[in-house]
């Protein structure tokens, strides 16, 4: 294995993502990067990191905009580079790509979040399904465009859970369908988790403790805490401060989704597969896992934990 990432995958011919769009990228050392596969705390890091830079609460812009999804291909790209380009203070972007569809640097500093890929399932059924008829227009034209299918409506969960298992948009991956590889994406991360620039952090984790999970965030970006602020930031990135002041995280929530960020904001709880998902499909997870994850990994992304 080599010591450093490379980019060895286009993620684009889709009608969300498109890594091509980080060609236009202009790196600035000390940048921070946070991605997850997706439905698996990107918006909560986000907002952690955002209360870390501005920590009286006072933002610039809402979250999404100082830090924008740069992969999404549905934003003007330029827009989005110049937004970036005109930020005076440490930038923070979000990303769903795997660690082989990105270009590395090693003056960035990237935060993985990790999920169990049964929540991240759950997750992302609400979130497939409660998109606006925009958008859902949007994606079905820019997949015909393609010469692609993506589906919108699905019979029910479990119709959803059989293409997402055991499906895949790209040659390289085996799940994910109509999306990416939850699993692969996680691995690609894992693979390097020797490197000092890469910090993982476990959703798992981030719930049972988030005072410990956002004091490590911080030490290894650098940051120092101002303690008399603590508790106010530690409220502000709570699931109910968060849904109840969306519209200062990503307001565009109400354009994309049936009901916001309500619908966005879902449950923010893990293990709401269990009584939902079958004992028949639960082995196919097992299945997948033990196909994409080594051993430590998989170990990882079930039970969270230091890396």
């Amino acid at each position: 294995m080599n010591n450093l990432p490379k980019k060895l995958h286009e993620y684009d011919q889709h009608p969300v993502i498109n890594s091509k769009r980080w060609d236009a990228y202009k790196h600035r050392p000390d940048d921070i990067i946070i991605s997850t596969s997706y439905k698996a705390g990107t918006t909560w890091m986000q907002t952690i990191v955002a209360n870390l830079l501005y920590q009286d609460g006072q933002f610039p812009a809402p979250v999404s905009v100082m830090s924008p999804w740069l992969g999404m291909d549905l934003l003007p790209l330029n827009d989005i580079i110049e937004g970036l380009e005109s930020q005076t203070n440490r930038r923070f972007i979000k990303t769903h790509l795997p660690l082989d569809g990105l270009p590395y640097f090693e003056t960035a500093k990237y935060i993985y979040v990790g999920r169990d890929g049964r929540d991240v399932f759950m997750s992302m059924w609400n979130h497939h399904t409660r998109h606006s008829d925009e958008v859902k227009g949007i994606f079905s034209q820019k997949a015909q465009a393609l010469g692609r299918y993506f589906p919108l409506d699905f019979k029910d969960i479990h119709d959803f859970w059989q293409n997402w298992i055991s499906h895949s948009w790209y040659d390289w991956e085996t799940d994910g369908f109509p999306y990416w590889s939850h699993l692969h994406h996680v691995q690609s991360w894992w693979d390097y988790r020797h490197l000092d620039n890469i910090h993982f952090v476990h959703f798992a984790d981030l719930l049972a403790d988030p005072e410990k999970s956002v004091r490590a965030v911080a030490a290894y970006l650098n940051i120092d805490i101002n303690e008399s602020l603590l508790p106010a930031i530690l409220e502000r990135i709570t699931f109910g401060a968060m849904k109840k002041n969306f519209t200062q995280i990503m307001p565009e929530a109400d354009d994309v989704w049936e009901g916001g960020g309500n619908v966005f904001m879902n449950k923010g709880t893990n293990g709401r597969w269990r009584g939902v998902l079958s004992d028949g499909e639960l082995d196919q997870y097992k299945q997948a896992v033990d196909k994409n994850l080594n051993e430590e990994a998989a170990h990882w992304l079930e039970n969270g934990g230091s890396v």
